[in-house]
């Protein structure tokens, strides 16, 4: 299901709308100076959590509209030995299909400078919303995967998540309840993304935790 199609009331859509407007103007309007702060104590954070380690199968995302930045957590993984997979966005998904899969970190900065050896139109290409995607082919599904880092633009203290509207996500983990496993889900924000509560539609699934640069929120 899409997400604010009616199992919400007209009101309850209005407000999540407002709520994204809000949320990621604010994210937007941090400085540099403060996204990189985040990025270094949102890494000492996940490096605290049980089962991200060596051997791990991690989903991720390259940062984009002010979102918390991971990837210096995930330099740090790669090094010793995780495996880090990220999103891909299909170019028509089926209305069945979640839309998106999971093709492996090529290892390189999706930011890199070119050089007369290397540049990154070798290992990422730009998808249709303007966001960096690996070129890699080798997917893994995500119900393989040991957790998935989501990009989160509002949370509450339940773990409920308010995305950027489109429904990948919201197919993918919907997708997950029929499968033998499910990965664990921790969604990604600033702080100052948090709300006292979120209108909930019936294809929302919550995240188990939610981790900020200063905190580990465990969902009530």
């Amino acid at each position: 299901m899409h997400p604010d199609t009616p199992s919400l009331s007209h009101d309850q859509q209005r407000l999540r709308q407002q709520l994204r407007r809000e949320l990621r103007a604010r994210r937007r309007a941090l400085t540099p100076t403060a996204q990189a702060h985040a990025a270094r104590t949102l890494c000492r954070q996940l490096l605290r959590l049980p089962g991200l380690r060596r051997g791990s199968h991690l989903a991720a995302y390259v940062a984009s509209d002010g979102e918390i930045d991971p990837a210096a957590f995930l330099d740090v993984i790669l090094r010793r030995g995780a495996t880090v997979w990220l999103p891909v966005l299909a170019r028509r998904p089926a209305a069945s299909a979640p839309g998106m899969h999971f093709a492996r970190h090529p290892g390189r900065p999706a930011g890199a400078r070119r050089s007369p050896r290397h540049h990154p139109g070798r290992h990422w290409q730009t998808n249709a919303y303007g966001l960096r995607e690996p070129r890699n082919r080798t997917r893994r599904a995500a119900w393989q995967l040991d957790a998935i880092l989501l990009p989160l633009v509002g949370f509450d203290a339940r773990g409920q998540r308010l995305g950027m509207g489109g429904g990948f996500y919201d197919r993918l983990l919907a997708d997950l309840d029929r499968r033998p496993r499910r990965p664990r889900l921790i969604g990604l924000a600033h702080d100052l993304q948090q709300v006292d509560a979120l209108p909930v539609a019936t294809w929302d699934r919550p995240v188990t935790l939610v981790v900020t640069g200063t905190r580990v929120i465990r969902a009530d």
